[in-house]
């Protein structure tokens, strides 16, 4: 299940030996609501292995500002607290995983 990160949570949720995949979204974007059950699903599928953690751009505005978020959704990939990939846009769940 996905962590919800706030601006005073963020940093202590990247703290993870697993990859973290951070969502960046807003309840008004209709491609974040596409990609969420992708996500969703791609997590379960990979239990133990990665993390999801949702940031919603409205509430984290901090966060999104700290990283520079234009566009919507971004995912931010993390391994050991630093960004090792970045994709931005909706996309299927095979060009997820790969």
């Amino acid at each position: 299940m996905a962590k919800v990160a706030t601006n005073n949570n963020f940093a202590e949720l990247l703290q993870s030996e697993k990859l973290v995949v951070v969502d960046f979204w807003a309840t008004w974007c209709g491609p974040c609501r596409m990609l969420s059950p992708i996500l969703d699903e791609v997590e379960e599928e990979m239990a133990g292995k990665m993390e999801v953690v949702k940031v919603n751009v409205d509430d984290a505005d901090e966060v999104a500002a700290q990283y520079r978020i234009m566009s919507i959704p971004t995912l931010l990939f993390f391994k050991n607290g630093q960004i090792v990939d970045k994709t931005v846009g909706a996309m299927p769940k095979n060009a997820l995983v790969d």
